[in-house]
């Protein structure tokens, strides 16, 4: 019973090994398509056919990249401006007030978000990330929690 288990572990481990492979070729031509098409260089090819081609110029296995250092997310004491630090709002918008508490906190933070990317002001967080993002956070501030 455990040679059955073991045996259907490793089937399992090598079946996920193209997918990560695929998931890195994706990544690599994803990028090289938007370079292309912000520089105008598609030359009329079309996602597919740039993916096959960009897909088999690709070495048989590419090098996985190495995974960045998690940001340190730096929670500023209150009336301290720390550069670097994410732009939270202080209050729900007003605009928001006939919506639901949850949602209208949802839309003030978004709101935002949307203005802290346009200038830099996120710190480098995403909207959602493991561990909390820059909606978790707002949203735990703006609750008083």
């Amino acid at each position: 019973m455990k040679k059955a288990l073991l045996v259907s572990g490793s089937f399992l481990l090598l079946m996920a090994q193209p997918s990560l492979a695929q998931d890195a070729a994706m990544k690599i031509c994803g990028e090289k398509w938007q370079a292309a098409k912000a520089s105008g260089a598609t030359n009329g090819a079309t996602w597919p056919k740039f993916l096959a081609e960009c897909r088999s110029n690709l070495p048989a296995a590419p090098a996985q990249a190495e995974k960045p250092a998690p940001k340190p997310v730096v929670d500023p004491q209150p009336g301290v401006k720390v550069a670097g630090a994410p732009v939270f709002p202080v209050a729900v918008a007003s605009k928001f007030a006939d919506l639901r508490p949850a949602q209208a906190r949802q839309k003030t933070c978004s709101e935002q978000y949307q203005v802290n990317k346009a200038t830099g002001g996120n710190a480098g967080m995403n909207w959602l990330e493991k561990g909390g993002g820059y909606w978790s956070q707002c949203n735990k501030k703006l609750k008083g929690v």
